[in-house]
């Protein structure tokens, strides 16, 4: 009895988040993860730490950063992989906004819980925060074209861009996309883009500042490698043993992120400064 009473008390004490987001007034507060529609077990286990976060840090909207639904796509798949884990989110109102991974369906763009509506590529704002979704797996001259427009018009303080494939990436089984940097980092670098997040590799990295801009893998939202980063020159802070997920907040000139694990554990923190603002 004494064993079991250790073994609850220490997987509670794994799942007793502590929080380093401040949860400031008027903040912009979301979630971002990728690769996450499996319908298995772990996929559920983190969706749970994410609503028992939420009571903490009241996030309204989470980006999906692709492979949102691996397998089959019937009425009955979404809902075991996307529906059902998530059902308390829904509940309280939180919205997704899905970007397309290799693993979707182009259709996808349809499902009502998505947020793409019927678009491939699109835009939102949050408070002073532009968000870019870019499907990544065909970067053609009209998605392209309509990104620098975007960026090139947007007068948020903070552009963010996400997408599948990640242009940084010390993941071994795919590693860093570049041809699709090629394209699109001299877009970012030119209208200011600061932060990006993408998923593809079944890991967690902060990548360290490249020409400025702050990129994010987060694909282990549902799959995992274990043990498929590489040891690079990229990494800041890398995580591939569980799943994952990252919490972010925008005030003002200030970004806050966390990113946490299957069992709670908080593997990266830290806040990034926006490039031109006053001291």
């Amino acid at each position: 009895m004494r064993r079991l009473f250790l073994f609850l008390s220490a997987v509670l004490l794994l799942h007793a988040q502590t929080l380093s987001l401040p949860v400031k007034q008027d903040s912009v507060r979301f979630l971002a993860f990728g690769d996450m529609g499996t319908g298995k077990p772990p996929q559920y286990e983190l969706a749970q730490r994410m609503r028992e976060l939420r009571e903490k840090f009241p996030f309204t909207f989470v980006l999906m950063l692709g492979d949102n639904i691996y397998g089959g796509k019937s009425d009955e798949d979404l809902k075991k992989k996307f529906e059902t884990p998530y059902k308390p989110l829904l509940d309280a109102g939180v919205q997704f906004y899905a970007s397309l991974g290799n693993h979707d369906d182009t259709n996808e763009r349809f499902y009502k819980y998505f947020g793409m509506n019927g678009q491939r590529y699109y835009s939102f704002k949050k408070g002073n925060v532009r968000f870019f979704a870019l499907d990544s797996n065909y970067m053609d001259p009209d998605q392209l074209a309509w990104l620098e427009k975007g960026l090139s018009t947007a007068d948020s303080d903070w552009k963010i861009c996400y997408f599948h494939h990640p242009l940084y990436s010390s993941g071994k089984t795919h590693g860093s996309s570049v041809e699709l940097r090629q394209i699109l980092e001299p877009v970012f670098l030119k209208y200011g883009v600061q932060v990006v997040f993408a998923g593809h590799d079944h890991v967690y990295e902060r990548v360290k500042p490249q020409k400025g801009i702050y990129y994010f893998v987060e694909g282990a939202g549902g799959e995992l490698r274990e043990g498929d980063l590489a040891k690079t020159d990229l990494t800041a802070v890398g995580y591939d043993k569980d799943r994952s997920f990252l919490a972010v907040e925008i005030s003002g000139d200030d970004l806050y992120f966390q990113t946490i694990s299957r069992t709670g554990a908080t593997v990266d923190s830290g806040a990034i400064r926006r490039a031109g603002a006053k001291p």
